[in-house]
């Protein structure tokens, strides 16, 4: 009778073993099959006219008032030049024509460019970008920041352009419009939309948890996702430091809802900037403080450790994305 149990405990033990494996071996194959499937995301979040400087009364970038950004800034960071071995205070529009193209933007107009681009920098952008660049590799690519506006072509009627509204129009599919804010596929560069109630918008005003919620959404089913933060830079203009905390704090609040997901699905997260400003609201204008590199995620390292000036980070994101896509 023990015998007859011991063959039976033995042949139960076999059978569940087998089951064993053949669960954890179709488990690995569905892990190799996802990783051979897996293809890179990238959030690039671009936050205006934030550079490094020591901690002081006039530096609102700090622990108490933005403890997420500030801690990336300490641990995940590295500084880059934004001055492109010109003289003068860097400025918005060579600045992010620069680190959209890897070219030196101050150079080739002769000087740092502020505002809007004119004829000679749109051109700049417009022959080649990020965004265009990966497009044509076949990647899905959004602006993510959701234009006031119904239609394309309202858009390109304005007689003022930004940088990014100027390399968003070389490739108008990646653009986002009030239809898409308003089914929450858009994520309005406020964060809230609060700032689009006295102009006419009777939708809904959210949170900047749930504007990270959104952006996480339109991250996750696209390759390359782009968005746009540029009401630190204003901030800084104003030298008002409550207005500043509330601006960085509300940001701090969206970035810190955004990493935990950003990072458990392997996305690549990178934060900068075009050139520093709030960092220093003991001037009006802008500095020529370095800028922040934050780097998180797959590819990481090789952005980190090779990027020194603002002119490097649109053609080593390219090679990650070529590498590792």
């Amino acid at each position: 009778m023990f015998g007859k149990r011991s063959q039976a405990a033995d042949l139960l033990y076999h059978q569940i073993l087998l089951l064993f494996l053949s669960i954890e071996g179709f488990r690995l194959l569905i892990d190799e099959m996802c990783y051979i499937l897996w293809r890179m995301k990238v959030l690039f979040l671009f936050v205006d006219g934030v550079g490094l400087t020591a901690p002081g009364p006039n530096n609102p970038v700090n622990e108490r008032v933005c403890p997420v950004l500030y801690r990336l800034l300490q641990e995940s960071a590295v500084a880059l030049d934004p001055n492109m071995d010109m003289p003068g205070l860097p400025q918005s529009a060579t600045g992010q024509a620069a680190l959209y193209t890897g070219v030196n933007a101050a150079r080739h107009m002769g000087r740092h460019m502020e505002g809007f681009p004119g004829p000679t920098l749109r051109a700049v952008v417009e022959t080649d970008n990020i965004m265009k660049t990966l497009v044509r590799r076949g990647l899905n690519c959004c602006f993510a920041d959701a234009y006031y506006a119904d239609e394309v072509e309202d858009i390109r009627s304005w007689r003022f352009k930004s940088v990014t509204t100027v390399m968003g129009l070389t490739e108008p599919s990646i653009l986002r419009l009030t239809p898409e804010m308003l089914s929450n596929q858009a994520v309005f560069h406020d964060l809230t939309r609060q700032s689009i109630v006295s102009k006419g918008y009777t939708g809904p005003v959210i949170t900047p948890t749930d504007a990270a919620d959104h952006l996480l959404h339109i991250t996750l089913s696209h390759d390359f996702t782009l968005f746009e933060f540029f009401i630190s830079d204003l901030a800084g203009h104003s030298q008002n430091y409550d207005q500043a905390a509330a601006v960085l704090s509300s940001l701090d609040t969206f970035i810190g809802a955004l990493l935990p997901t950003i990072l458990e699905k392997r996305v690549l997260f990178i934060l900068t900037s075009d050139h520093g400003n709030i960092e220093d609201l003991g001037t009006r204008g802008h500095t020529r403080n370095p800028i922040p590199l934050v780097a998180l995620g797959p590819g990481a390292d090789i952005l980190l450790r090779n990027a020194k000036s603002i002119t490097d980070v649109a053609p080593l994101l390219l090679s990650v994305m070529a590498s590792k896509g």
